[in-house]
């Protein structure tokens, strides 16, 4: 019945350009129910908040929000009904303190014009206090970690008497510590009769904090219902359109002697005392809460942080790794966790992310680029890959995260490389391009010879994926499990 909803959309459509985003859909929400909005990137999931929040107008439909059909929406009428989004930049300005950020939304929002210091600091109290959050209000927001920075998002969002709160992608930066304590605020909100609609793609996640999942592919509904009804099988059906089969990774050939020897690595407060050997054909997890030192020991063997003791070797021979244009020469590649801005030059081509890589290979005399050269060789890839693109020319930002990530992959394998180390390889993509990207790293492994690291948090990802798992904790190795040990239980465990 109409009055189980808060908000009703029936028979939503929205074109650009004759494309349709979204395809007469339909969306439910209750009040103080967890709502996951999924699908995968380009489904429409995005267009669909932004017509509930006034940023677009609908071609077609019915919008009814608390029993009232609502003809035309605007940002303010939306804030004006309690509907907040908050998106992953969280709209803050880093520059100004926890109370500023809080305040000045609502001093705005009066029309007031002179700044007063104790009513803003009642109102940035007031608002910490709906969720008893402990922040500092005079720290500046830039200093405070992202888990902060959302909580101060959402405290801000309840100050406009908020019934509906969209949560955009919030868990993607987030560790799983911190994932915990955002679902417990998520359940405070939903114990209040506040409403969440919490947009994600990962399936844990989902079966976890949601009570009712809608799930669009191409722009349409392709389910709505309780998460009860579902299961983790038919949740990655209708994500993908494909079934989804469990492809845990069994090494083929791994060689006798190591491609890479590490020993008594360390780098001053980062790590100490690292030690361990790496093969050609196996994929050599390494596993850690935030700040184990796992990130940064991937960055000394790229050359990016010095050691202060201990040896790398490769291939049998002492080496000093001092910059990445060294680690390149000696065929080893890294892809970093932030892809954005530490893989990709995001306003170039697809080709030239590809080939960024192997400009000495492809210039034509050490001096001019060959064109012709670099086009031929990105569509080699571009079809290898699998990635989504009809033309190598288009900019790297028009892919979605997983396409993205492959041209990273691209763009060091094109440099026939002996060691490739993956940190985070599947931060931020949806279900399907995951799976296409564990199962390209098997085939380069077991067809090519590969070996390959695996640096990660997920640790489904870490046992679906490795033949061997080093476990980091406060810069040192606490564990090393064997193949017949991996398991999720066994790492937390030696993590804990």
């Amino acid at each position: 019945m109409a009055e189980e909803y808060l908000l009703q959309m029936s028979g939503i459509c929205k074109s650009f350009a004759g494309v349709h985003a979204l395809d007469h859909v339909n969306f439910h929400v209750r009040p103080g129910k967890v709502m996951c909005l999924a699908g995968e990137n380009g489904c429409g999931k995005s267009t669909l908040v932004k017509i509930i929040s006034g940023v677009y107008t609908r071609d077609e439909g019915k919008v009814v929000f608390e029993g009232n059909e609502i003809t035309k929406i605007t940002p303010a009428e939306a804030t004006r009904l309690g509907i907040q989004v908050i998106y992953q930049d969280l709209s803050i300005f880093p520059n100004l303190t926890v109370m500023e950020n809080l305040a000045i939304n609502s001093e705005i929002t009066d029309g007031r014009k002179i700044v007063n210091r104790k009513r803003w600091e009642e109102t940035a109290k007031t608002a910490l206090s709906k969720i008893d959050c402990k922040i500092d209000l005079y720290a500046k927001m830039g200093e405070l970690s992202v888990a902060d920075k959302q909580l101060v998002a959402i405290c801000r969002a309840l100050l406009f008497n908020a019934k509906l709160i969209i949560m955009d992608e919030p868990t993607t930066a987030l560790t799983k510590r911190e994932v915990e304590a955002l679902f417990n605020t998520v359940r405070q909100l939903r114990d209040q009769g506040i409403a969440i609609m919490f947009i994600s793609h990962k399936t844990e996640e989902i079966f976890e904090i949601s009570d009712d999942v809608c799930i669009m592919r191409n722009g349409k509904n392709v389910f709505e219902g309780p998460t009860k009804d579902l299961t983790p099988r038919d949740f990655a059906y209708y994500m993908t359109g494909r079934e989804l089969t469990d492809d845990h990774f069994i090494p083929k050939k791994i060689s006798k002697e190591p491609v890479l020897k590490v020993e008594h690595l360390s780098a001053g407060r980062y790590y100490n005392d690292v030690s361990f050997e790496l093969h050609k054909g196996e994929i050599l997890g390494i596993t850690g809460l935030l700040g184990s030192g796992r990130t940064e020991l991937a960055l000394s063997l790229f050359g990016l942080l010095k050691p202060t003791s201990g040896t790398i070797n490769l291939r049998g021979r002492d080496v000093k790794i001092k910059s990445p244009m060294e680690a390149q020469k000696l065929k080893i590649g890294y892809v970093p966790e932030d892809r954005l801005t530490e893989g990709l030059c995001m306003a170039q081509s697809i080709a030239d992310n590809i080939e960024l890589a192997s400009l000495k290979r492809i210039s034509g005399n050490g001096f001019t680029l060959n064109h012709k050269k670099i086009f031929e060789d990105a569509a080699t890839w571009v079809k290898k890959f699998s990635i989504a693109t009809d033309d190598p020319h288009k900019y790297a930002q028009t892919l979605s995260g997983g396409n993205q990530q492959k041209i990273v992959l691209a763009k060091w394998l094109s440099n026939d490389l002996d060691v490739l180390i993956l940190n985070g390889p599947t931060v931020g993509v949806d279900i399907g391009a995951k799976q296409d990207i564990h199962h390209l790293v098997h085939q380069l492994a077991n067809d090519e010879g590969l070996a390959v690291i695996i640096i990660s948090d997920d640790l489904s990802e870490v046992v679906e994926n490795c033949s061997r798992v080093i476990v980091m904790k406060e810069g040192q190795i606490v564990g090393h499990l064997d193949a017949d040990e991996v398991s999720e239980a066994n790492i937390l465990q030696i993590i804990h």
